[in-house]
This record gives C-alpha cells, sequence and structure tokens, in this order.
C-alpha cells in the first residue's frame, strides 16, 4: 500500500491523524476511534490502550512525528475535544442520534473507502456471493481500513529481521499464531534470498 500517497489524499486532519495511529501503531479501528487522552502518557510518550480481542491494557510508545502530529490536533482541537469529554476523535454531528461522542466505525470506513478511491487505489480482487434473494453481490475491495493495521504489523515485522516475540508484543496478539499471518515474505524478498543462498560460495563448496 502506498501509504504516503494515500494520507495526503486525506484532506481532514482528524482522520489523517486517525489513519496514521493504524498505520503506525496498528490499532484496530473501534481502538482507534475511542481514542482518549487519558490513553496518552504526555511526559513519557506513551499510550495505553485496552486491547478489542484480550481485553487487557497494553502499552505501546509513539513515534515521534506522530506524537508531534498528536498534539498539534489536541491544540487545534480542544473545544471539540473536552466537549467530547477527551475523546480526540470527536464526532461533530448527531446523525446518528446516539451519546456517543466519538466518531462511528462505519463513517471513517466511508471516509477510507473514498480516499482509497480518489488516490487511485481502489482495487476489487472480487465479489461477494449473496444468498439473500434479491440481494445484489457486494464488491471486495483489497484495501479495508484493516490494511492500515496490517501494514504497521508488517512493517515492524520485517524491521526485526521476523521476530515473532516483538511482533506479536506490538501487534497485541493473544497467540503467536495470529502474528505469523503478518510476516509473510512478499516473492520478490523469496526469490532474492533464494537466489543469495543457491550462489553463495560457501554453500557451493560445502556441497561439491
Amino acid at each position: 500500500m502506498e501509504l504516503q500517497h494515500f494520507l495526503r489524499n486525506v484532506k481532514n486532519d482528524k482522520f489523517r491523524l486517525l489513519f496514521k495511529f493504524q498505520a503506525f501503531l496498528g490499532l484496530r479501528i473501534g481502538e482507534a476511534t475511542k481514542l482518549h487522552v487519558s490513553n496518552i502518557d504526555f511526559e513519557k510518550r506513551e499510550l495505553t490502550i485496552m486491547s478489542e480481542k484480550s481485553r487487557k491494557l497494553d502499552s505501546l510508545l509513539i513515534p515521534v512525528d506522530l506524537f508531534r502530529d498528536t498534539i498539534e490536533f489536541i491544540n487545534k482541537n480542544t473545544d471539540g475535544i473536552k466537549a467530547a469529554d477527551g475523546h480526540i476523535f470527536f464526532k461533530e454531528n448527531d446523525n446518528n442520534h446516539n451519546r456517543q461522542q466519538y466518531i462511528e466505525q462505519n463513517y471513517v470506513r466511508k471516509v477510507f473507502r473514498e480516499t482509497v478511491q480518489k488516490a487511485g487505489l481502489n482495487a476489487i480482487y472480487g465479489y461477494s456471493e449473496e444468498s439473500y434473494p434479491n440481494k445484489k453481490e457486494r464488491a471486495l475491495h483489497r484495501l479495508t481500513t484493516h490494511s492500515l493495521r496490517h501494514y504497521a504489523v508488517t512493517k515492524f515485522a520485517k524491521s526485526t529481521n521476523g521476530n515473532v516475540v516483538l511482533t506479536s508484543r506490538f501487534a497485541r496478539h493473544c497467540k503467536p499464531e495470529t502474528t505469523m499471518r503478518y510476516i509473510a515474505k512478499d516473492k520478490e524478498d523469496l526469490y532474492r534470498s533464494i537466489e543469495f543462498v543457491f550462489t553463495n560460495n560457501n554453500f557451493r563448496e560445502t556441497y561439491k
């Protein structure tokens, strides 16, 4: 995914920051939308968050650039955040007529889909087979909001040379087996590794 190209096409600062939390720290969409100022230790640059899956509190260090963007956004939107009782990604309207003070996940998905389309990244890999009468088949998009989390976890895994333990902690997975789904080399990396091994002089000498 061309992350920078995607982010440049996000015109709303609030959604751009939310998508960055997903892409840089691997937050799930529900975790990102519910972010609260109390989740951030501004002295330690640390994010404490309740994992949606394990229901455990986890801590992550916020990258410097993301931390700066967050402080800038909070300073610019103090009134809105205060009105939402501290929710960073506060809701600006009440179209869904509920008391939820942070933006709806489906609305975030809508903005993501519109941005992907505007950025020319709106690839479709297939269509669902709807079993209900008179219901049209649904397009299956290659990129979803979860792609941002997948990007973060995969990038972290590559930067640690596929360290499953560290990556599992970063991704906040309960089982390392779940993490392994993110640590898959692409074909180019695989072919390059094969080429290196089988043209290495030591390998040829050993197996003469």
